[in-house]
């Protein structure tokens, strides 16, 4: 196992993470946003009021991209399997 393959895998392993993590991400981001403009037009300076919006956001996203989340998730474990025997040999 060379290095470069080394670090083939961990770049594509972070490509993963960032790809499965950017649908969260964004959720909470756009949840934030419009409760920070609401709490900003309302002159409302509540801080635990982002909480339950982002919740819900979060488990609706979850919901949603979920199976896409798992498929991408399998796959990518499944080509890691896969690959051992040329890795090692």
């Amino acid at each position: 196992m060379t290095p470069e393959t080394i670090m083939t895998i961990a770049q594509r392993a972070l490509e993963i993470t960032m790809l499965l993590a950017a649908p969260l991400l964004l959720a909470a981001l756009i949840i934030g946003l419009l409760v920070g403009v609401f709490q900003a037009a309302t002159q409302i300076n509540e801080m635990t009021l982002s909480f339950i919006p982002k919740l819900i956001g979060m488990a609706a996203t979850l919901v949603i991209a979920g199976p896409w989340m798992l498929k991408v998730i399998v796959g990518y474990t499944r080509e890691l399997f896969e690959s051992i025997p040329g890795l090692i040999g």
